[in-house]
């Protein structure tokens, strides 16, 4: 390989080296979890701290209409009623617009809230960056205190509603008295 090539190739590399050195622990189980705003498909802001007091479900996922994406959030979609017996809301989040975000809940019928994330900041602060900036499929259990009290890295799209509802009745009824 030519010097100059070589230098080319370093000078590519060199800010995503930078930014990986930078960049922040990964979130683990019994971290804080990052307080964010961000635009629901409502239009309204979307503040994460004020779901204090309440069990929250975050999914992030890819991107809006691609068969994976569909298949989990019909899958939410389909067990929301076990989740909702826990107490819990399900908010996902991707790099959509809200104009992206919108049509595909309208399309699927979704009722629960799609956050519009286009710039990246909550999947950033999160730690779900992938491939070309779009997230990774992770779910996060976000208990009453806004701790997070469980990661799920593995996702399977058909089943992480599923797992999602075993997990909130496992941790609630830890917690219990």
């Amino acid at each position: 390989m030519n010097k100059t090539l070589l230098a080319a190739a370093f000078a590519l590399l060199l800010p995503a080296l930078a930014a990986a050195k930078d960049a922040p622990a990964p979130l683990k189980v019994g971290d804080d979890a990052p307080i964010f705003s961000a635009t629901a498909d409502t239009g309204k802001t979307f503040n994460l701290e004020k779901r204090r007091g309440d069990w929250t479900v975050l999914y992030f996922y890819p991107k809006a209409g691609t068969p994976g994406c569909t298949k989990q959030a019909c899958a939410f979609r389909d067990g929301i009623d076990a989740i909702k017996k826990t107490g819990a809301e399900v908010f996902g989040i991707s790099r959509d617009t809200l104009k992206a975000q919108r049509e595909f809940k309208k399309t699927h019928r979704l009722p629960f809230t799609l956050i519009a994330d286009p710039h990246g900041e909550v999947i950033s602060v999160y730690g779900t960056e992938g491939f070309l900036g779009y997230s990774k499929r992770w779910t996060f259990l976000v208990d009453p205190a806004l701790k997070i009290r469980w990661i799920e890295h593995d996702v399977d799209p058909a089943l992480d509603a599923q797992r999602v509802a075993a997990e909130l009745k496992k941790l609630q009824a830890e917690t219990k008295p």
